[in-house]
This record gives structure tokens, sequence and C-alpha cells, in this order.
């Protein structure tokens, strides 16, 4: 890859009053001079101003700022350069252009910069993961543990974890190599012990309830009931907007509707449901087969009730309620009181309003304290996984190193010593140590041009 130049607009292509064009390469140098001939090149990064010219004609493109960072000491590892151009289309498009017709340039794909530098050992797997994350960020939580990620939170744990278990797996074949010799017993014990100690981490590390997957991701959360009770009036005034269809004619919502929402910093998919109802129609069956589908494996399950159904509340609603994962709300509240409200088994209760807003703050409160105890992990607590892949992998090593600690004392220290060298190298693809060329295709795919 170091054989070609790449370039890019790193800044995106909406209008601005600045646009950023980077490249990486060999040939950095050799363009910005060839765009700004007759001028020495920029001191390594600083910024000087330059008229930019068509190399085929001579034609000023732009005044820009460009600046040039040698390699080793840049984003890349490599020699880059940056131009800083007044953001109009025709501006980029004619630089772009521009550098499209020197030599040994080329356009840059999806992600190819901080690929670069992840194969330069600029950034490790979960660092170059954390920089999509963080272009990608909508919450405040989502940036904060992107953040975090790229200034290698998961990394120096995964590596410290690996390196404990290359010193494990030293401990073992040393007493391959050395059978005839009596090592001593409590080094033996020291090395299980620390090995168990590892799993230990492991396995706390993988119970988080999945919050770093869910901060990264988002939320999932169902509206449930009976038709008429209100879900879509609830939809709306959590959007902010007329999201949904709303009528006093039952059955209405015939498919699912999803709202996006920021709840705390944490992003949150609202989805608004068909009622639940026994129906002879063949399209809103359908749409109640999916909002079951949808309960089953939402985050949270927010079951509104019509105020005439409580405390009577029917059993298929109750069975709803019944796992850990709901809020109930009693809504209509302003057309009667609700006298009592108890917790519904493991689901809190609320009475409100969603046609007046009566009620509504407090659920808001309440649903928010309930969507980050769900992703974002208290104060002090240790970086999270952010993907499958990392839980995946985590998953193999817990494997293999329970195999080890099983079976150290029966299946002999060959056996033994490979089952840590499958954990060592399961950790080592998460920061992209061995093993990990199959993946990068995937993972750099998901990034924009120009990062």
């Amino acid at each position: 890859m170091s054989g070609h130049t790449i370039f890019a607009l790193a800044s995106g292509g909406a209008r601005a009053g600045v646009a950023v064009i980077r490249l990486s390469g060999p040939g950095a140098a050799a363009a910005l001079t060839a765009l700004a001939p007759g001028k020495p090149l920029a001191d390594p990064r600083r910024a000087v101003l330059r008229a930019l010219r068509d190399p085929a004609t001579g034609e000023v493109l732009d005044q820009a700022l460009v600046l040039f960072f040698p390699g080793p000491g840049s984003f890349t590892g490599e020699d880059v350069a940056e131009f800083h151009l007044h953001g109009g289309p025709a501006v980029v498009e004619g630089v772009l252009a521009a550098l499209g017709q020197v030599a040994g340039l080329r356009p840059a794909e999806a992600g190819e910069f901080t690929r670069r530098a992840f194969l330069n050992g600029k950034l490790d797997l979960t660092q170059a993961e954390a920089i999509a994350d963080l272009v990608a960020a909508e919450t405040s939580e989502q940036r904060r543990q992107a953040l975090d990620q790229a200034a290698g939170a998961l990394g120096q744990i995964y590596e410290g974890w690996r390196a404990r278990l290359i010193a494990a797996i030293a401990h073992v074949e040393a007493g391959i190599d050395f059978a005839d010799e009596d090592l001593p017993e409590d080094i033996d014990r020291a090395a299980r012990d620390a090995l168990a100690a590892l799993a230990g981490e492991i396995a706390a590390h993988l119970d988080d309830g999945r919050r770093g997957e869910r901060l990264r991701a988002g939320v999932h959360l169902a509206l449930l009931g009976r038709p008429n009770a209100g879900k879509s009036t609830l939809l709306n005034l959590l959007a902010g907007r007329d999201a949904a269809i709303v009528s006093e004619t039952a059955g209405t919502t015939r498919d699912v509707i999803e709202v996006h929402l920021d709840l705390g910093g944490v992003p949150v998919i609202v989805a608004d449901t068909a009622g639940l109802r026994d129906s002879a129609d063949a399209v809103e069956r359908e749409g109640v087969r999916r909002a079951a589908a949808r309960a089953d494996w939402a985050d949270l399950k927010l079951i509104v009730l019509d105020r005439a159904d409580w405390p009577d509340v029917p059993a298929d609603l109750r069975a709803l309620a019944a796992d850990g994962r709901a809020l109930v709300l009693v809504n209509k509240a302003d057309l009667a009181p609700v006298e009592t409200v108890e917790d519904l088994g493991p689901a809190p209760v609320l009475a409100l309003s969603a046609r007046t807003g009566a009620g509504v703050e407090v659920f808001l409160s309440v649903l928010t304290a309930k969507v980050r105890d769900l992703a974002v992990a208290g104060a002090g607590a240790s970086a999270a996984p952010t993907r499958a892949r990392h839980r995946h992998a985590l998953e193999e090593a817990r494997t293999a190193l329970a195999a080890a600690l099983d079976g150290w004392s029966t299946r002999g220290p060959e056996l033994v010593a490979e089952d840590l060298r499958l954990a060592a190298r399961a950790i080592g693809r998460i920061t992209g140590r061995v093993d990990v060329e199959d993946l990068l295709d995937v993972i750099f795919a998901e990034f924009c041009i120009g990062k």
C-alpha cells in the first residue's frame, strides 16, 4: 500500500467555509509542489498560504493553507499533506481533479488512511474502530466511549491480558524443556493462580450486560399494548413530531414505526408497534406478529395501558411485564384519575397522559435512568467491549483458558500450552496483533472516504 499515494476530501461533502483534502504516501510532497509550483515545500507541521494551480493549465484554483507532515511522525506513519481550501463545491472538485492528474496519486478507498495507520503501527484495531465510532457518534455518551477507546482504553486491557498469557505459556514450556528438573511447586501454583485470576477478569469483562455494544448501536425500546391505548400519541410526544398516524380507528398502526432519540446521552430507537389483539385482517395479524417479535428482542418494553384496563390488566400484557425488561404506563390519566399505581410484578408502573403531557416529565426521568443503566457503566468502570467481534474473541479466549486450567495436571503440558496459545491468539485478534488479515476489509469498509 505504501507504494501508492492516496488523496480524498476529509471534511465531508457539504458546502462549508473550509474544506480539507488529505494525502498520504511517498508522493505527498511532490503533490504539494505540483499544485504550488515555484514555492518551497512548507516546513513540517507549519501552515503556509499557497496559490494552488491546475498542473496542466496553470489556472489558479484557490488560495489555500497547506501543511506537510513527514512520516513517520504523522497520523498514517507516511508522508501526509493537507490542503485547507474554501469549501465551495467547485473549488473542492477543481483541486481533486488536479490531484488526479499528478502521477502516482489515486483516490483513497473507504477507511484507507486509518487502515494505513494501523498497518504502520500507529494504532491498534480497537483504536481504529473507535475513530469510525467517533465520526459516527450522535450523542455525548457515544462520543465519550469512542474517545476512551481511541485513547487505548480497550487495547491496553487486552494487550495486558495477552502479555500475561504469553508469560504463562513460557512457564508451561519451561516445564516441558526442563522436565528432568524439579521446578519449585510454588511457581507452578502461582502460575495457575494467575491464570485463574485472569479467567475471572475476562468473565467479569464479558458480564457487562452488553453496555458498550448497546451504547454504540443504540438501546431498543418497543411500545406495546392494545389498539387505541395511546402508543402512537406517546411516540409522537417523544419524537416531538407526527411520526405516527393517530386515529380513533383501532388498528391504524400495522407495521413497526421507528424513531431515534437521545435520552441522557444514550442513543435510543423507539418502535411503535401494532396493537395486540386477535384480528381477522391478514395485514393486521402480520403487524401483531411483528409486534410480538419486537417485544422478544427489545432491550426495554414500554407497555401502554388504557386506564380502563388498570388494575385488571389482561393476562397477555401481564406476561409481557413479567421478565424484568418492562415499564408499564397507564395512559389517559386525564380522563379519570388513576387512584392506585403499584408495580406490576417486576415492572414499575407510572400514570400519565400522552395527550396533555401530565406525568410525562416523571416518565421521561424514569425512562432515562433505565436507558442509562442499560448502556452506561458507572463511574470508575473499565472500558467495555463495543463490537460483537470483541465479544466473540473473548469467549474463545475464555473457553481455551478454562480448558487449560481444567487440564493443568491431567492433560499434559503440551496440550495446556496449546490451549493457552489459542487464548492468547484470540485476544491478539481483537487488537490486530495476530491473524487479522481477513478482518481488515470488513472493518475498514465501515469508514467514510477520507478517514
